[in-house]
């Protein structure tokens, strides 16, 4: 028995000189639960994008019954499909988050952006393609980093059919 024994290390009290344990990294918590007013950061970040999706469905659809001259009508259809799309990708964002995150968000009015030209729908549709990207890169939810995905695929597709379909 004695010889079995001798064969395995033995651990002793000691601190090892030169030998040290990385220290572990700290744990990435969930937002909390909102215990204040206004909230974290984050969730405004989410209501700001969430009530900028819905107000470029406004801007959008206006622009969409006022667009005229050379490629209108493929605008106009483009316009369409868009501003039909946007109030679900905000209602999956506003609803997927508020589940994520266990707490409801508070959403501030805002006027919607006058669009006046199919070349304001385009730097719209980049700025809004900013906002998204920034939000993606806050979350801690992969889940709602690719619902976020599809508005900005929404978002493409209409900045294509903008540009090159006239």
């Amino acid at each position: 028995m004695e010889e079995t024994q001798s064969r395995f290390l033995k651990r002793t009290p000691e601190k090892i000189q030169g030998i040290s344990r990385p220290k572990p990294e700290p744990v990435k918590a969930n937002p909390a639960p909102n215990t204040g007013a206004g909230g974290s950061s984050l969730d405004t970040m989410v209501s700001a994008c969430v009530s900028e999706i819905m107000n470029a469905a406004t801007s959008f659809h206006k622009l969409h019954l006022k667009v005229k001259g050379d490629g209108s009508y493929a605008a106009h259809k483009a316009l369409n499909e868009l501003y039909d799309a946007l109030p679900g990708h905000a209602d999956t964002l506003a609803e997927g988050y508020q589940g994520a995150a266990e707490k409801l968000l508070s959403y501030t009015e805002t006027t919607p952006r006058i669009l006046d030209t199919v070349s304001d729908a385009v730097a719209y549709l980049r700025d809004l393609s900013a906002i998204v990207t920034k939000l993606q890169g806050m979350l801690p939810y992969s889940e709602i980093v690719n619902n976020l995905d599809l508005v900005k695929d929404s978002i493409n597709s209409t900045k294509y059919k903008l540009i090159f379909l006239k």
